[in-house]
């Protein structure tokens, strides 16, 4: 009989010892339930085509074709990644919607000896969870925003509030950005989905009596949106306690240097960026920052960018009556530990 995963939270204490997810490599790319071992019935071109031959053709020669390819691909991985199973692996089995795919991969594991069961719903009764958590259940935690301009060393400060023992949630690394504009990785960002399934886990776990300490952004992190209407994060992130930083331009430009190191290694990259600020500064001055670039005048480059592109723009958010200013001398490690140690003797952990 199909298992029913009733909440998010029954995932930490699952009857099975491992989950399988049988859907196409790019299916599980996109996203997957946490921990999953994608073992493909249907590679991406046999799903394609299979679909096809659904569509156009005839349903029972696609599935009799499915049925030949999923055996192919099911012995494949018998002899390969499950050949050192022994008799007491008990996987939990899912497809796009607890069908054909994960019922019969569920049937031939059942017949080698496994306790398999396959997720009544698949993987579409999982995302109606994740939708849930997101769209349907508010925060609990008091949210207290880590806000100040480019360069000021946000994401650090809330890396020492969790050395230090306070709730945190780090929306950037989430989404594998920086934030900026200049905030690319040279990995590439998760899919929407996989971003709001890692969101939904770290939300997941949050102590209600607790504050939880976030990075202020905006509703869009590089390419990924923080999740729209109804908007349970951005609407209590709208409601919280900001704490704005600031620190000397001198600090902040040896922040930016050592935070972007990857892009002072690969200088082609600033180029596709600035072609971006073209719009905003024009052709004139954007040449002067590609002319910093090629001479590897980077400090100079970026107390430009701060004073030039990025603080006018922070400037534009008018400080509210309930904010509190927090200035930092100096940004290294040894004043951001002493911040986060204020501010956690100030608001709590």
């Amino acid at each position: 009989m199909p298992y029913e995963l009733a909440s998010l939270d029954a995932l930490a204490d699952l009857p099975f010892t491992g989950i399988v997810d049988v859907r196409s490599p790019a299916e599980f790319a996109e996203d997957h339930i946490p921990g999953a071992l994608n073992l493909p019935v249907l590679d991406n071109e046999e799903r394609a085509r299979i679909g096809t031959i659904y569509v156009q053709e005839s349903r029972f020669l696609a599935r009799r074709l499915g049925a030949a390819l999923l055996a192919r691909n099911a012995a494949r991985h018998l002899e390969g990644p499950l050949a050192e199973m022994g008799p007491d692996w008990r996987p939990l089995v899912y497809c796009w919607r607890g069908g054909q795919r994960s019922g019969a991969f569920t049937t031939i594991l059942g017949q080698v000896g496994w306790q398999a069961d396959s997720l009544l719903g698949g993987y579409r009764a999982y995302r109606r969870l994740i939708a849930a958590a997101l769209y349907e259940t508010p925060l609990a935690s008091p949210v207290i925003l880590i806000d100040g301009g480019t360069g000021t060393a946000k994401t650090r400060l809330l890396a020492a509030l969790a050395r230090e023992g306070a709730q945190v949630v780090d929306l950037e690394a989430l989404a594998n950005h920086r934030g900026s504009v200049f905030g690319e990785h040279e990995t590439p960002q998760p899919s929407q989905k996989a971003f709001e399934t890692a969101l939904a886990m770290a939300l997941r776990t949050l102590d209600p009596a607790r504050p939880l300490y976030v990075e202020a952004e905006s509703s869009r992190i590089g390419r990924l949106n923080l999740p729209p209407m109804p908007p349970m994060l951005w609407k209590a992130m709208r409601a919280g306690r900001r704490l704005r930083l600031s620190a000397p331009i001198e600090a902040r430009v040896r922040h930016l240097l050592t935070a972007y190191e990857d892009m002072l290694a690969a200088p082609e990259r600033f180029a596709p960026v600035l072609d971006k600020l073209v719009r905003f500064h024009g052709h004139e001055r954007v040449n002067a920052w590609r002319a910093l670039v090629a001479a590897g005048a980077y400090a100079e480059l970026a107390r430009e960018l701060i004073e030039q592109h990025y603080d006018p723009r922070y400037r534009r958010s008018a400080p509210e009556p309930g904010d509190t200013p927090l200035p930092l001398e100096d940004l290294t490690d040894t004043h951001l530990e002493q911040a986060a140690r204020k501010i956690i003797a100030k608001f709590g952990a």
